[in-house]
C-alpha cells in the first residue's frame, strides 16, 4: 500500500510491528529510513467474543472524518499520508514519545483531570459545529447502515435482547439514532481512542463515523468517566466532575439546536450505553462480576425514567454509587 500511495518502495520498509489495543482493524508501525509510520487496515470481522461483521469500506469514512477534524480543530487527528480503495486502508501518522499518553491509562492509573476532558469536549464541538456549516460535505458520510452495524446493533439492540423489559425502550433509542443526520459524529469517542500530546488530545480510530445525532458522541465518552467512577472509588468525585467539564467545555459549540434538549437526549442515552457495555457485544473488561451487577443495577434504574440534565445525572449516580439500595 505505501507503494500504491507513493509514501515508499518497497526496499523502504525497513520492519513492520503490529499494535495491539483496537478489535476492528489491522494496524501496525511501519519503519521507514529515518521515520516511522503506522497502516490501519479495517477488518470485515471485529477481534471480540460475539459473532461482529461490519464492511470494510467504512475504512474511508474514518479517513474523511480525520481529514475533516484536522481542519476544523488542528492538532486533534494525526496527520495522514494517503489512503488505498482497493485496499480498504491508509497510512497516518505514527504517533509516539515521551510526552505522549493515552487518556484510558491515564484513568485507570488514577491521574486527575488537569484540563483533558475540557479539552476533549472543546475541540469535539468544534469539529460537530463545522459539520453544520454551509457547504460541508456530508457525501463521505452517509454511512448510516455502517453506523447501525457498528454501533447500534452490538450497543443497544443487542443489549435489548437481553433486557425484554427494555426492549422497546432500547429500540427506540437506536431507531432515533439512525434516523439522525444533525452533526458528524466520530462514533467512538473512547479514552483508549484519545491520546494527549502536549497537553492536546488527538481523537483516532473513527470507523463509526456518520451523519447522526451529536448525543452519541458526548453519551457515549462520558459513559466511559461514569463507568469509571464506578470502579476507582478513589478518583470519583474528579471523574465525575470531569463529566460535567466535558460538557461545559463543548455546550458553547451548539448552536444547530437547543442545548438543553441535546443535554437531555444525552442523558436518556447514557444508561441505555451502560448497561451495554454490561450485556452488549463489547463488554467492559475491567470490571469483575460485582462491578458488572452494580452497572447493570443502576442503569436498569435510570434507564426508565433518566435525568433531564447531567449535574442531575452525576448527582444521582453518585448517590446510587454510595447507596446502592
Amino acid at each position: 500500500m505505501l507503494t500504491e500511495i507513493g509514501l515508499a518502495a518497497p526496499e523502504d520498509i525497513r520492519a513492520v510491528v503490529p499494535l495491539t489495543g483496537g478489535v476492528a482493524s489491522d494496524i501496525a508501525r511501519v519503519d521507514l529510513p529515518g521515520r516511522s509510520v503506522a497502516v490501519k487496515f479495517a477488518l470485515p470481522k471485529l477481534k471480540v467474543a460475539a459473532d461482529w461483521h461490519a464492511p470494510v469500506h467504512r475504512n474511508r469514512a474514518e479517513y474523511e472524518w480525520l481529514r475533516v477534524a484536522a481542519q476544523a480543530a488542528p492538532g486533534i487527528a494525526p496527520k495522514l499520508y494517503g489512503r488505498s480503495e482497493a485496499l480498504h486502508g491508509f497510512a497516518l501518522e505514527f504517533i509516539a514519545g515521551d510526552d505522549v499518553w493515552l487518556w484510558k491509562a491515564g484513568l485507570l492509573e488514577g491521574r486527575r483531570d488537569a484540563g483533558q476532558a475540557a479539552s476533549v469536549g472543546d475541540l469535539l464541538g468544534r469539529v460537530h459545529a463545522a459539520s453544520v456549516t454551509r457547504g460541508f460535505d456530508r457525501e463521505p458520510f452517509a454511512n448510516r447502515d455502517d453506523f447501525h452495524a457498528l454501533r447500534l446493533e452490538p450497543y443497544l439492540l443487542y443489549t435489548a435482547q437481553a433486557h425484554p423489559g427494555q426492549a422497546e425502550r432500547l429500540t427506540r433509542l437506536a431507531a432515533d439514532l439512525y434516523r439522525a443526520e444533525t452533526v458528524l459524529v466520530h462514533g467512538d469517542v473512547s479514552p483508549k481512542n484519545i491520546l494527549f500530546r502536549d497537553a492536546g488530545p488527538i481523537l483516532l480510530d473513527a470507523e463509526c463515523a456518520t451523519m447522526g445525532d451529536a448525543s452519541f458522541d458526548l453519551a457515549f465518552c462520558l459513559n466511559h468517566l461514569a463507568i469509571k467512577a464506578l470502579h476507582l472509588p478513589q478518583t470519583r468525585a474528579d471523574l465525575l466532575a470531569s463529566v460535567l467539564r466535558l460538557w461545559g467545555a463543548y455546550r458553547p459549540h451548539v448552536t444547530w439546536e437547543d442545548a438543553a434538549a441535546l443535554e437531555a437526549r444525552v442523558c436518556a442515552l447514557l444508561p441505555a450505553l451502560m448497561l451495554a457495555r454490561v450485556d452488549g457485544k463489547s463488554p467492559v473488561e475491567y470490571l469483575d462480576d460485582a462491578g458488572r451487577d452494580r452497572l447493570r443495577a443502576i442503569s436498569l434504574t435510570l434507564l426508565p425514567a433518566p435525568p433531564r440534565s447531567l449535574s442531575e445525572f452525576t448527582e444521582q449516580f453518585a448517590h446510587r454509587l454510595e447507596d446502592p439500595s
